[in-house]
């Protein structure tokens, strides 16, 4: 299987997840959340206003924030029709346990980015306009940390400095862990940036742990890498 299949979905669009999502693929239990969290990078995804309905003092940070709601609205919904034609065109190449159909799977991006432009709307203040490597935070500013679709997926654009200055930031800005999710490059193979990375993590002090999860729509793209900081 090519890096065509990857990048169906996978590129750099501005199209999000659903909180059920991020529950599955970061695996955790939504009754165990606490604290201050950051999704990074958010995009258009719903997990930071579910968060924050359950008491969880949730943010989100972006380069894409920032903009006119109106055209990240826009923006969302353009990326889910891209994504849909595509994923029709290439519906053999997944796993659809979780999702069901190709119906579904875009239905769930639609509501995501419906909840994020709504919440977006009325609380600006949770969604930051900044990028890795460089975030705008003070040391250990989020108890726990996500990250998932940008370190390890873009082993093509993304060079190894770029991978090592992105997870030590990460870090740098996480008191307690950092989650990332997946660990493979487009071509559907475990990222050769993953074992550096990982190396310097342990080097550093860091704990680190990787761990199989029960969502998969990519086939065989299950791990998940956690770090105690």
């Amino acid at each position: 299987m090519g890096a065509g299949t990857f990048e169906v979905e996978e590129s750099f669009r501005f199209q999000g997840r659903t909180f059920e999502e991020y529950r599955r693929l970061f695996d955790f239990d939504p009754s165990s959340l606490s604290g201050s969290i950051l999704d990074c990078p958010g995009g258009p995804s719903s997990f930071t206003a579910v968060a924050r309905s359950i008491g969880v003092k949730a943010y989100a940070v972006d380069p894409q924030y920032g903009r006119p709601v109106s055209a990240m609205a826009a923006d969302c919904e353009r990326a889910v029709d891209d994504t849909e034609d595509q994923l029709r065109a290439k519906r053999d190449q997944f796993v659809w346990d979780y999702c069901g159909s190709v119906e579904t799977r875009c239905r769930h991006l639609r509501a995501a980015g419906q909840r994020f432009v709504a919440d977006y709307t009325q609380h600006p203040d949770r969604y930051i306009a900044a990028a890795l490597p460089d975030l705008p935070f003070e040391d250990g500013a989020f108890e726990r940390v996500l990250s998932a679709h940008l370190c390890f997926l873009f082993d093509d654009r993304l060079d190894l400095d770029f991978h090592r200055a992105a997870m030590a930031d990460l870090c740098r800005v996480a008191s307690e862990e950092v989650r990332v999710f997946p660990l493979a490059s487009l071509d559907m193979t475990h990222s050769a940036f993953v074992a550096p990375v990982v190396e310097d993590l342990r080097e550093q002090g860091h704990e680190v742990e990787f761990r199989d999860i029960s969502y998969e729509f990519l086939p065989g793209v299950t791990e998940m890498l956690v770090v105690s900081v």
